[in-house]
């Protein structure tokens, strides 16, 4: 059989679960303790810890021997490997991957999405797709690779504290950011993530002006699905979101999804995002 995994950015909690993805999990590093993504650190542990430290937690990437043991698992029961990873100028996961799928040669084969969250999610859920409809493994890996340029991966965070204790924006920036009520859109473009339009006001304002753009920006989409991830955002918040989404577009399933410790790490709580795949 075919079987499709990713590492843990990819944010697909119960979506991921329901089709048998298996996770790769990244390393959360809080102070000398590690953990691994997804299974023995949550969101609310990054939380906690930023209040506390005042610093963000470190992440690292699993090893090559890691992904070898990974895909040596699946390929010695007679499986061929699709894997997906976070962006690789994002992370060293998609480069330790390919460098441990050499060792299995066509038998594994590694996507760099060029995203990370549920904007990885989408390229997995569309292979999965893929595959129940009969296509062979590297027509779905050349179909993937095909729509990594049209898939919208954007969000907006709530306070940039996060942004400036990672080095994305100056102190100066945060704190009229903060003062100001200013919420900066922050998009991938080319496999890295990007400043993008400034919106001002309330979060409710702002993520329903922000998924307005996006209706008017991208006027044909693959309508099969969309997700709403958030970092533990207000249930209203989420709400608005929902409401705007089902008013501007057409998706036959919105997702909701929340941010793995990865994530969350570097964009704080309360951030949101709209993300599909473009036509």
């Amino acid at each position: 059989m075919v079987r499709i995994t990713a590492d843990s950015t990819c944010d697909l909690g119960v979506y991921g679960a329901e089709r048998d993805i298996r996770i790769m999990p990244l390393t959360v590093i809080l102070g000398e303790d590690s953990f691994r993504d997804g299974v023995t650190i949550t969101p609310q542990d990054i939380f906690a810890y930023v209040e506390k430290t005042g610093t963000l937690p470190k992440t690292s990437a699993p090893s090559i021997g890691d992904y070898e043991d990974f895909f040596g698992k699946f390929v010695g029961e007679g499986d061929t490997v699709i894997h997906f990873d976070i962006s690789a100028k994002s992370s060293s996961s998609y480069e330790h991957a390919a460098a441990a799928a050499k060792k299995f040669g066509k038998k594994v084969f590694v996507v760099d999405t060029k995203a990370l969250s549920s904007g990885q999610g989408l390229l997995v859920m569309k292979a999965y797709d893929l595959l129940q409809q009969g296509m062979r493994p590297e027509e779905v890996v050349k179909t993937v690779n095909g729509l990594r340029p049209k898939v919208n991966t954007s969000f907006i965070p709530d306070r940039l504290d996060y942004l400036y204790k990672g080095g994305r924006c100056s102190r100066m920036a945060m704190y009229g950011a903060n003062l100001l009520k200013i919420h900066p859109l922050i998009e991938m473009d080319d496999g890295q993530l990007v400043p993008g339009k400034k919106y001002r006001g309330s979060m409710e304002k702002c993520i329903t002006a922000y998924i307005r753009d996006l209706a008017e920006k991208y006027p044909k989409y693959d309508k099969t699905r969309c997700f709403i991830t958030h970092s533990t955002a207000d249930a209203s918040l989420v709400e608005v979101a929902k409401q705007q989404v089902k008013a501007l577009f057409n998706f036959d399933d919105i997702l909701e999804t929340v941010a793995g410790s990865v994530i969350t790490g570097h964009c704080g709580r309360n951030t949101l995002g709209v993300l599909f795949i473009a036509e």
